[in-house]
């Protein structure tokens, strides 16, 4: 599903600055940085550019999500419309809380920087959001698993590729 989602907004966007590209790819719930490392990868950005932009692109969100998603959330769940959409998505998120729940920083720092389906900076902002941890104290492990991510993802991305191609 995430190659499906990078192979659309690469398909979509073609024309526009490879940079920019894997910049809005990185602020995509689902996709975020680990997909625009790889789409980086895949459209030949230099590590050492794709790193500072993936990055940027994938912490711009998170304050918007930190400050807005629950009176947003709120407001959603009064319509029929979405309310059972919103209720879904909180369940969901709830539902990877526990480790966040009960190691706080590390479980946090964890969740966003261990590349895994349902992860990273998006859920991790929105369980910490719903499990009211301050974001004075969620900004730093979230900041810090997307080093993590960033590094794995780096890894491979571009190590593994490097090194296979050597051979």
């Amino acid at each position: 599903m995430t190659d499906a989602l990078i192979s659309f907004f690469t398909e979509t966007l073609a024309g526009l600055p490879k940079e920019l590209i894997i910049f809005i790819i990185s602020m995509v719930p689902i996709l975020e940085l680990r997909g625009g490392i790889v789409a980086a990868s895949l459209l030949g950005v230099s590590i050492t550019k794709a790193i500072p932009i993936c990055i940027i692109g994938n912490i711009i969100p998170i304050p918007f999500i930190m400050i807005f998603i629950r009176p947003i959330f709120e407001r959603l769940k009064k319509t029929k419309l979405f309310k059972g959409l919103v209720e879904k998505i909180e369940k969901k998120s709830l539902e990877k809380s526990d480790k966040i729940q009960k190691y706080e920083f590390l479980g946090l720092l964890l969740f966003v920087g261990i590349p895994l389906p349902g992860t990273g900076a998006w859920t991790g902002s929105l369980i910490a959001v719903l499990l009211d941890i301050k974001p004075k104290r969620a900004v730093l492990p979230i900041f810090l698993g997307l080093i993590l991510a960033t590094t794995i993802m780096c890894i491979v991305s571009y190590l593994i590729p490097y090194i296979i191609k050597s051979i």
